[in-house]
């Protein structure tokens, strides 16, 4: 995670120009970052060292920062002084909001949920939405704007509301909520410039409580691996989906 001068928070809500940052894990932990400016890239050791506390949505949490030659490239792409760091123990993690969490329910760094689930058939629906509403001058608009963990297939537009439990593979997944977007879903992941879809049309055709909704949030309830053509399997219905 990026942190400003003041140690709190830095997305692409403030940054757009993050979506071109290129990281990349190595076996040994380490992390490799390059942008499109830079031909050098960044090689960012496994981090050691104390701990400091940042600020995370008005959360403080331990984080390990990584090593100055890191920070120092990623404020020369940003042209503004941050600091790269990683998060601590495990025991850093934050609790997730309670309204819809169990206790020992946690999250990283992530906003606010571990997992986000999407489907490609509401994808399809909602990029129907937006050509049908005339504004297709920005559309279609690809899956990476959402930036989910899970992507699945198969299932019919919008079905995902009315899911209360999920098993992918071996893992069963508790689903939380509908999760509310805000503008970095405008910021086009390939050039970082940021424009009124999808958000303008979720938030005539998906919303709920204010919020334009895309995708549901997801806590794990089992241990276990996940991979890429795994079969999704709903084993509850929840009634903490339905979206007008």
């Amino acid at each position: 995670m990026l942190v400003d001068g003041e140690g709190r928070q830095l997305t692409q809500r403030e940054e757009p120009r993050l979506a071109l940052l290129d990281v990349r894990r190595r076996d040994d932990g380490s992390l490799v970052l390059s942008g499109p400016d830079d031909p050098a890239p960044c090689h960012v050791p496994v981090p050691v060292g104390e701990s400091v506390v940042v600020e995370l949505f008005r959360n403080k949490v331990e984080v390990v920062p990584a090593a100055d030659t890191a920070s120092a490239w990623c404020t020369s792409y940003l042209r503004r002084p941050v600091r790269l760091v990683h998060l601590g123990a495990p025991a850093s993690a934050r609790p997730v909001d309670p309204a819809y969490a169990r206790p020992g329910d946690t999250v990283s760094l992530a906003d606010g949920y571990p997992l986000l689930l999407t489907s490609l058939s509401s994808l399809d629906a909602l990029n129907s939405l937006i050509a049908a509403d005339g504004l297709s001058a920005e559309g279609p608009v690809p899956m990476g704007r959402f930036r989910p963990n899970l992507v699945v297939s198969g299932s019919a537009p919008w079905a995902e509301d009315g899911w209360g439990r999920v098993r992918i593979g071996e893992v069963l997944f508790r689903v939380t909520k509908p999760c509310g977007r805000c503008v970095v879903t405008t910021v086009d992941q390939a050039t970082a410039v940021r424009g009124k879809e999808p958000l303008r049309t979720l938030a005539r055709h998906r919303r709920r409580d204010g919020k334009a909704m895309f995708g549901m949030n997801l806590v794990p309830e089992s241990a276990g691996s996940v991979r890429v053509g795994d079969r999704v399997t709903v084993v509850g219905a929840g009634g903490a989906g339905a979206v007008a």
